[in-house]
């Protein structure tokens, strides 16, 4: 800016040039404010009160603008009195009005204008927002819900069991001991008789000779033997017929045989002999009519009580198939739900 004395006329050119500077911050702060209202357009829900506190932020900082730009400057060395009548010079002159403001005031001091009005920021040629109401469903319309039943509920039913086959070798044993008590009582009477026969055993002794074979090994040793050798038979056979007894009975009168040996070498006691001794021992006894016995009636009774034991043991196989079938009636029925 060209200097200038102070009391001159001071050019129509230069005094407008601030008013033009004021124009030009306020078509400035307009064209902020559209560019905020665009950017404004990809929020979903502007608020009022913010935009217009912003507003008036910026118009204000505009209206500084302007008056910073207005204030003539003041030369170092001049006098009061020139700047006045400048001054008074300037404020002569005609302005031209400036563009309207927008709502808010073109001064801190003006009435600011709070109210929000809608689309007062935003372009005409924008749509206008459609507000659409919620749906009211009338309470009658509402069916009422229909009620739900109950899921049901797993049931857990235990698989029947197998049945378990029924075994014969208890009761083989049972009758063994029978069968052994009758082998026992034929044993001592075969023992008694024939040494009666040979005049050891009277009328007047028998009982005292009874009551010693009772006590001895050459008795019970045999009888130990054919009831062992009856209850592995049956534990073998178990259900089988009694065929199996007839024929495999043999082994049971051999184990009486050389169960009555084993007697004789208990009683000698073969402990206190020797090898050539008990081999004596044994040689005598081979053909004896005792040993004899032994054989025979251990066979024989293993036939008969084995019959019996056959004869429990069909009974048992009979059940084990009426129980087999039983059971697969059961899964070919399927679980049954039973209510008291």
């Amino acid at each position: 800016m060209s200097d200038h004395k102070y009391g001159e006329p001071v050019d129509e050119g230069t005094v407008g040039h601030p008013v033009t500077s004021a124009d030009d911050a306020v078509a400035s702060a307009h064209e902020g404010l559209a560019d905020a209202e665009a950017a404004s357009r990809d929020v979903v829900a502007p608020d009022p009160a913010t935009d217009a506190a912003a507003y008036d932020r910026d118009a204000a900082h505009d209206r500084d603008a302007a008056v910073t730009s207005a204030e003539p400057v003041v030369e170092p060395g001049s006098s009061h009195s020139g700047y006045s009548s400048a001054a008074s010079e300037v404020a002569a002159e005609p302005v031209a009005p400036a563009a309207p403001a927008a709502p808010g005031g073109m001064y801190a001091d003006d009435p600011v204008d709070e109210a929000y009005v809608p689309g007062a920021y935003s372009d005409r040629t924008d749509a206008p927002t459609e507000v659409v109401a919620p749906a009211v469903v009338a309470p009658s319309a509402v069916a009422p819900a229909a009620s739900v039943a109950p899921a049901p509920q797993p049931i857990f039913v235990q698989a029947p069991e197998a049945p378990r086959p029924r075994g014969n070798r208890g009761a083989a044993g049972l009758i063994g001991l029978l069968a052994t008590v009758a082998f026992a009582i034929l044993y001592l009477a075969a023992a008694l008789g024939l040494r009666a026969l040979g005049g050891d055993v009277t009328t007047s002794n028998v009982g005292t000779e009874a009551s010693s074979a009772l006590t001895s090994w050459w008795f019970w040793v045999p009888v130990a033997v054919f009831f062992l050798a009856f209850w592995l038979l049956g534990a073998i056979i178990n259900r089988g017929r009694w065929g199996h007894w007839v024929i495999f009975g043999l082994f049971v009168g051999a184990a009486s045989y050389g169960g009555h040996l084993l007697g004789q070498l208990f009683q000698a006691p073969f402990w206190q002999l020797t090898a050539g001794q008990g081999q004596q021992v044994v040689q005598d006894q081979l053909l004896a009519p005792l040993a004899i016995v032994a054989f025979v009636v251990g066979r024989e009774l293993t036939i008969w009580f084995g019959a019996w034991v056959a004869a429990r043991g069909k009974r048992m196989a009979e059940l084990n198939r009426e129980s087999q079938r039983e059971y697969e009636r059961t899964l070919e029925a399927g679980p049954r739900i039973q209510q008291a």
